[in-house]
């Protein structure tokens, strides 16, 4: 076992401050890298320490796993953290780590390599006896192959990248006419995203749920799964919103289903926090899809109704501690919701909208929780996702947990740059949301209801913002009559009027 005293935190945003928030409790200091446009960043100000690591894009900098070792390495880091998206799931990153002694908090490299091909991650599930979607456990090698794979397993299909992941390497084929084109274009994407342009064929499940299962496990052979996320509001293949418990589930398939998520765990001797990820259909038959080797955005919902710290845990297990939890001692209490706060524009097809935070109203009050980085005047960058902030409510019950997210929603508010917040609270207001009967088609079912409503709302608030502070501006000088000053003060009192209305 060895002990960790001091964490480089490879990562940015809000998931950077998140980890270096456990790392203050548990009295492990921090260790902050930043790229050019995040020299203002909250998680540099938060960390003990803070180094550059090069220009705003990712490659020369988040992506540059020497540079990331030798900061480890001046720092005297003795783990490494990676957070979610950049080097998380990187196995030559992790290998660097081993080679250089630092701790990588993660899987092994191997795991790392066996559970991102997708196509060895399917062999290991049904090895496992782990249910998996029907199709090929081989990369197609020809257009031939293709065709005649997929008039054995008939259409519809799913064609996806081996290497690949968040929707990009997929083309969905319903038709014979587009087999050809959509194997040319989910490999020329997967060759452009992952360097490697092996596809394979799977069945395709028709308006499916995509529920997750957390999963740890420790070096002494000890997994548990922490029960699962509904992650099925989703718009090209990106979550916006996710819940625990999930409306779907019944206490027979969460038992079934969290089964076989320690069992896909176990047979990869999987060490660290992971997530086991699920196709349900309307009959409730599920199906293995694909496992993330680290920490997942959603944690703080799993964390909210378990009671668990995961990256305490990452932390701990990282060390070669014997896992704390025990699989009987777990229960879920209450519910809880995340909504992603995106910058960007709904009304525009949701175009990122980077730009300069005039001012921001957190949610707060009980059972309301707000993992971000931004702040009031803070420039968000072009060059990363636009992300800015997780907003987690929790309550006794779901129909209580909606009615706090759009309590939430509506006190959120950020000017300067478009939000996703509005289209959030549009979520929260749809009929198949509140009764909970969705699938991962809801968003492109609902919307252009969803957009045009929120839209409409978005600009009469923006009106009374405006209103409200010309009204403001109005009611100054009448404050004080004039008369009860003197020329120096009334001069004064103007100029401190007139300041404070440019600052707004």
């Amino acid at each position: 076992m060895r002990k960790i005293n001091k964490i480089l935190v490879a990562n940015r945003g809000e998931i950077a401050i998140r980890i270096m928030r456990t790392c203050r409790e548990m009295d492990i200091a921090t260790v902050a890298v930043f790229s050019d446009a995040d020299r203002t960043s909250m998680h540099v100000r938060y960390a003990d320490e803070a180094f550059y690591i090069g220009p705003a894009p990712s490659k020369e900098s988040y992506l540059n796993a020497e540079k990331i070792i030798d900061v480890a390495l001046k720092s005297k880091a003795d783990a490494i953290h990676p957070g979610y998206g950049f080097l998380s799931e990187n196995a030559a990153f992790a290998r660097l780590c081993k080679k250089n002694q630092l701790i990588f908090i993660g899987p092994s490299p191997e795991v790392i390599d066996k559970m991102g091909d997708k196509i060895e991650a399917r062999k290991a599930m049904i090895a496992a006896g782990v249910p998996v979607v029907p199709g090929t456990t081989e990369a197609i090698q020809s257009e031939e192959e293709a065709l005649k794979t997929i008039s054995q397993i008939g259409l519809p299909v799913m064609i996806k990248a081996s290497a690949g992941g968040g929707g990009k390497g997929m083309r969905l084929v319903k038709e014979e006419r587009e087999i050809l084109s959509s194997v040319r274009a989910a490999r020329s994407e997967a060759l452009a995203a992952f360097g490697d342009d092996a596809v394979y064929v799977e069945k395709y499940v028709s308006s499916p749920h995509h529920i997750e299962f957390q999963v740890m496990g420790d070096r002494h052979g000890n997994v548990v799964h922490l029960f699962e996320r509904e992650c099925s509001i989703q718009r090209r293949h990106q979550k916006m919103v996710e819940e625990t418990p999930s409306p779907l589930m019944t206490p027979e398939l969460r038992q079934q289903m969290g089964k076989h998520a320690v069992d896909a765990a176990k047979a990869v001797h999987y060490v660290g926090a992971g997530t086991i990820e699920f196709l349900v259909d309307n009959q409730l038959n599920y199906y293995f899809l694909e496992m993330n080797t680290r920490l997942q955005v959603e944690h703080p919902i799993t964390e909210r109704v378990t009671g668990v710290d995961l990256v305490k845990h990452q932390i701990l297990v990282a060390e070669g501690r014997e896992l704390l939890l025990k699989q009987e001692n777990l229960k879920q209490q209450g519910h809880a919701i995340e909504c992603r706060i995106y910058a960007e524009d709904p009304d525009n097809n949701f175009m990122p909208c980077p730009g300069r935070i005039h001012t921001i109203t957190q949610p707060l009050g009980l059972g309301v929780r707000t993992d971000g980085y931004v702040y009031e005047g803070y420039e968000i960058p072009i060059h990363y996702d636009p992300m800015i902030s997780k907003l987690i409510v929790w309550a006794e019950n779901r129909q209580e947990a909606i009615q706090r997210m759009r309590r939430a929603l509506y006190e959120y508010k950020i000017t300067g740059v478009k939000t996703s917040i509005k289209f959030l609270e549009q979520i929260m207001d749809a009929n198949d949301f509140k009764e909970g009967m969705y699938d991962t088609n809801f968003i492109e079912k609902n919307k252009e209801k969803l957009v045009q409503k929120g839209s409409c709302e978005k600009d009469c608030q923006d009106m009374v913002i405006i209103a409200t502070y010309i009204d403001y501006f109005n009611r100054l000088n009448k404050v004080i009559p004039t008369k009860q000053l003197n020329p120096v003060e009334n001069r004064w009192k103007k100029y401190t009027y007139q300041k404070n209305f440019d600052r707004l």
